[in-house]
């Protein structure tokens, strides 16, 4: 049965990268409606470009030169399609593109994996998901440096046994910057990064055999960390004299009562606060990590928080609501205000957003559906990680009660003996 595949070439202006009112010039390639873009080192001034033709203007030296490379490139590119047909391999824009920069030979290695997806993904991920990879691909080169004496391995190299070295390598390094081991879902997290990028490796064409086959994630399933009603209230009821302690105190806080994350928070201006359907101040912000818009009305106490701020020169000359902390050192403080606040559990930033799920919401008997739409999850079933820690606290709560209904009968008991 005879297959085909749709395949175009465009070149375009990236206008979100535009200085001295030149633009980077990138082709992008797509095959059955998928896409991979090539940044093509050159720029052009975005006056001097025609969006319909996706060539440079004029008859100047300039403009010839830059249309002549396009085409040349354009020629690579359909020429590099060609060959991946008569070679009857599978094609697919990454393909194409690994091609055409010369990546898809025989002996790939880990390396080259990793500088493609760098490449690949840049401007794509979110930061934060970016430098997870980078931490990654650290762990990655310092076990092959101390398995193999060598910086790099070839792709075709790689087996099961490679796998379970490398897991094992994780459980038992002691990171530089702390002295405690990685857990369990953390080792988990880094090997599934490296399995996206095998997985990526095989889609070019540069692996056959895939080494995780048989290889099964660990995952132990955890319970989310929160705050009870009594140990919010003595947070919010304690009078911070240094004004650090308060910042982040206010910020947390006005997290338990929105559900935003720390980047959210940080990010939040005063074009996202506007009035909602019921004439209260509403959030309208999209979520920095999915995208997800989201829209929380406000609290009370939430909205004292955004009052207490509203003339903070910092937060103002910043364009935002609160004054930036970085998340590192606002952790550290958050240490600090458990201290002094006599709670004992490992305060981070993103309990805040547990806080919200549990007391706050769904223990004052918010439907799971609200909720989940207020937190910007996709699933539902996200959400009820929530509800299963709820029921944990009742039948906690429960166990305590019987306790004392048993205590109440053996007093009667005795009285009656």
């Amino acid at each position: 049965m005879k297959t085909s595949s749709s395949f175009s070439i465009l070149f375009w202006v990236n206008l979100s990268r535009t200085k001295n009112s030149e633009a980077s010039l990138y082709a992008r390639i797509t095959v059955n409606g998928n896409r991979a873009a090539i940044s093509l080192n050159r720029k052009v001034l975005i006056t001097n470009w025609d969006s319909d033709r996706n060539r440079a203007k004029g008859t100047g030296q300039k403009s010839r030169i830059l249309n002549t490379y396009l085409d040349e490139t354009y020629n690579q590119l359909f020429q590099a399609y060609q060959d991946l047909k008569s070679e009857h391999k599978q094609i697919t824009a990454r393909s194409v593109k690994a091609r055409f920069l010369g990546l898809d030979a025989i002996n790939r290695s880990v390396l080259d994996i990793i500088n493609y997806h760098n490449e690949d993904m840049q401007g794509k991920l979110k930061w934060g998901t970016q430098k997870n990879y980078f931490t990654t691909q650290r762990y990655i080169s310092r076990f092959l440096s101390k398995a193999d004496k060598s910086p790099d391995i070839q792709l075709r190299e790689l087996d099961y046994d490679f796998i379970i070295k490398f897991e094992k390598f994780l459980r038992g390094y002691i990171p530089q910057d702390h002295q405690r081991r990685m857990g369990n879902n953390t080792v988990m997290k880094h090997i599934e990064r490296f399995r996206k990028l095998i997985n990526l490796s095989r889609k070019l064409g540069w692996m056959e055999r895939d080494p995780f086959i048989n290889f099964k994630a660990k995952r132990i399933k955890t319970e989310r960390g929160f705050l009870s009603l009594l140990e919010l209230q003595e947070i919010e009821k304690k009078n911070f004299t240094i004004p650090r302690l308060q910042l982040v105190r206010d910020l947390f806080v006005f997290s338990c009562y929105t559900s935003l994350s720390y980047i959210d928070a940080i990010n939040l201006s005063a074009e996202n606060i506007r009035i909602g359907i019921d004439g209260e101040l509403w959030i309208y912000y999209n979520r920095e990590k999915t995208t997800k818009p989201i829209h929380i009305p406000l609290l009370p106490k939430a909205l004292d928080i955004i009052d207490k701020y509203k003339d903070n020169q910092k937060a103002i000359l910043q364009g935002r609501v609160f004054p930036k902390i970085s998340n590192q050192k606002l952790n550290s403080y958050l240490k600090e205000i458990a201290d002094v606040c006599g709670i004992e559990k490992n305060l981070t930033f993103h309990i805040a957003r547990h806080t919200f799920a549990t007391t706050v919401t769904l223990s004052n008997g918010m439907p799971i559906e609200t909720v989940s739409k207020l937190l910007g999850h996709s699933k539902i079933a996200t959400t009820q990680i929530y509800a299963k820690v709820i029921e944990r606290k009742v039948s906690d709560d429960m166990r305590k009660l019987r306790v004392q209904f048993n205590e109440i009968e053996k007093e009667k008991t005795a009285e009656n003996s």
